[in-house]
């Protein structure tokens, strides 16, 4: 009992230190910050993404909370959300058509390594310091906008899968089935823009992301 009591301490004691130390924005502090939300939140990330998936969602949230802190924590939490959610829309109706994500949408590293390069790269440039301050809330921009981008993506696509009347190949401007490769829909498109003005709105609520880069240039 006495041994279980003090592993309970010094569980929480690890909790709070990683909570408080969380704005201190060290590898230390991301490490122990993403278990305890991970750990939290696992029946949430099981349902959209595989283990592996989880596992890479991981190196990605530390990577993030490094970088930016818990508010792009935060952002990519919300995209993570909106994006397993739209995908979920009408499954069954997309399985029968074949045009439904694989494994009832649970996403794979290859699925998180793609959608998180580009905000990745900003990430290692802004803990790296590339560019010195005149750069830094650049990078902060570029993590947000390749976020906002992605969401619009995979939002459009998966609406227009779920609810597009008639949907045009973009080459072409022909009439094909939804879920055909480079298809595009004016309800998936209209979703897709409301979702990355949604994701925008977060990071400038929770950053001021885009006034900070206008007001300082």
């Amino acid at each position: 009992m006495v041994v279980q009591c003090s592993l309970s301490s010094s569980v929480l004691e690890a909790v709070k230190k990683a909570l408080i130390q969380s704005s201190s924005l060290t590898w230390k502090s991301a490490i122990l910050s993403n278990m305890v939300i991970f750990v939290l939140g696992l029946p949430i990330l099981l349902s959209g993404l595989s283990l592996s998936g989880i596992a890479s969602a991981f190196l990605l949230g530390t990577l993030t909370w490094r970088a930016f802190g818990p508010s792009a924590f935060l952002l990519v939490a919300t995209y993570f959300i909106i994006g397993t959610a739209v995908t979920k829309v009408k499954m069954a109706q997309k399985e029968a058509q074949g045009v439904a994500e694989k494994k009832k949408g649970r996403r794979g590293p290859g699925s998180v390594i793609g959608s998180s390069a580009a905000g990745c790269i900003c990430a290692f440039l802004s803990i790296f310091q590339v560019g010195g301050p005149a750069f830094s809330q650049l990078w902060k921009l570029g993590f947000v906008a390749s976020f906002c981008t992605k969401l619009s993506d995979t939002v459009s696509s998966e609406i227009g899968k779920a609810y597009g009347k008639t949907t045009y190949l973009v080459t072409t401007f022909k009439i094909v089935p939804r879920g055909t490769e480079g298809a595009v829909s004016v309800e998936g498109t209209i979703a897709g823009l409301l979702a990355s003005i949604l994701l925008s709105f977060v990071g400038c609520v929770m950053g001021e992301v885009l006034y900070t880069v206008f007001h300082y240039y």
